[in-house]
């Protein structure tokens, strides 16, 4: 499976811009079978939602549901969402076939206040897509190793955010340290640019099973990258070396 991860820019509170500026990148690329966005892609990262949310049932939903048919590609990306009077931070992944699947950030960051404007997710939410099964995270999620530990039923791990410029390096070696201890891949996007309060560099990257950086854009640089998720090469390393055979055995309690 071909992957391509949009490392972009954001125009802060404006949708109609973002996608029109998400178009011309899209349109711009070859063909993959998935093209992953950022973490609020249509608005940049806001934690006091009421004024730019946007509904459940968006244009910008809808326009990846249109990008998707129309690049015969899956779409990935979360949306700051207001659904039933309670705001999300939710990461949609669609299909070509008009499919949509969610997940709602379960670890908001109360550092900057997220906690107190969203409601909380409380679903693991698995994907699957040409074969490959995908486990949804956003952003903050990537601090918690036991919400994303592999339990033998994902290949990959989506991570979509807006992660500043001064704990980077968390980032990057937070997103190494995922795709070792769970065998498997992961892509995480980042954006880059500037909003009110934080300056962005992207960082984004592709990462192997063994930890391994297989495509990554340029730092601080509007750019695409593509790599392939090889799921023989993955599963012949999880059977030559069964890691998760060997996982501790646990239950998540919501509290």
């Amino acid at each position: 499976m071909k992957v391509t991860l949009l490392q972009h820019d954001i125009t802060w509170a404006n949708p109609a811009a973002n996608r029109q500026h998400l178009d011309e990148l899209l349109d711009a690329q070859p063909q993959s079978d998935l093209f992953v966005l950022t973490e609020m892609w249509s608005t940049g990262f806001a934690v006091q939602a009421e004024a730019i949310a946007e509904t459940a049932d968006s244009d910008s939903l809808c326009w990846m549901k249109e990008k998707a048919r129309q690049h015969q590609a899956a779409i990935a990306g979360s949306l700051l969402v207001e659904d039933h009077g309670r705001y999300y931070n939710r990461f949609y992944f669609v299909k070509p076939n008009g499919e949509v699947t969610h997940y709602d950030k379960r670890h908001l960051f109360s550092y900057g206040g997220e906690d107190q404007h969203f409601t909380r997710g409380e679903d693991r939410v698995v994907v699957e897509w040409g074969g490959v099964r995908f486990l949804l995270q956003v952003c903050y999620d990537l601090r918690f190793p036991v919400w994303s530990r592999n339990q033998n039923d994902y290949d990959a791990i989506l991570y979509v955010a807006n992660w500043p410029v001064p704990r980077i390096e968390a980032w990057n070696v937070l997103l190494k340290a995922r795709a070792i201890e769970n065998q498997c891949y992961v892509v995480g996007v980042n954006r880059v640019g500037q909003d009110a309060v934080c300056t962005y560099n992207g960082s984004s990257a592709i990462i192997d099973p063994y930890g391994r950086t297989i495509a990554a854009p340029q730092v601080g640089t509007e750019q695409t990258v593509s790599a392939e998720i090889n799921l023989e090469k993955l599963n012949a390393f999880r059977a030559k070396f069964p890691v998760l055979n060997d996982k501790d055995q646990f239950i998540i309690q919501n509290v």
